[in-house]
């Protein structure tokens, strides 16, 4: 099975779902925040493990809180996963805390401030801002 074959896409898909669900409604850990996102799931093509990469709305500690919760109860996801998803083996899993979300912001952020700063160079120099290429 190749790594992006249909097969293994909906594989991956699946088992995204199911541990979405599966945070979400089964486990009761208190430090696993209720704002955790399963942003993606990659399980190997021989079906022994699987990578799972999580987002938590809050700051880095309650990240690690939720990281340590779901490291905890390990068993009980990958138990809850084998009756949900019919695998042949059931993957070990990895969790992985993902920032790219965190990241996106920040350069967005920066980026407003680059426009701001030449918005504010080209006023200054009494230039006005081009109109994008508008015809008249």
């Amino acid at each position: 099975m190749k790594k992006n074959s249909v097969k293994n896409r909906r594989i991956n898909d699946e088992v995204r779902r199911s541990l979405s669900d599966i945070i979400r409604n089964d486990l009761k850990d208190p430090r696993v925040s209720p704002f955790v996102s399963i942003l993606e799931v990659e399980v190997a093509t021989d079906l022994k493990t699987c990578k799972v990469w999580f987002s938590v709305m809050g700051d880095k500690d309650e990240e690690k809180r939720t990281l340590d919760g779901l490291n905890s109860a390990k068993g009980f996801i990958r138990t809850a996963l084998a009756h949900d998803v019919n695998l042949r083996n059931t993957p070990e899993l990895t969790f992985i805390p993902d920032d790219s979300i965190a990241y996106g912001v920040a350069m967005s952020k920066k980026i407003d401030e680059v426009i701001a700063q030449d918005e504010a160079a080209e006023a200054a120099r009494g230039e006005k801002p081009e109109d994008g290429g508008a015809a008249d």
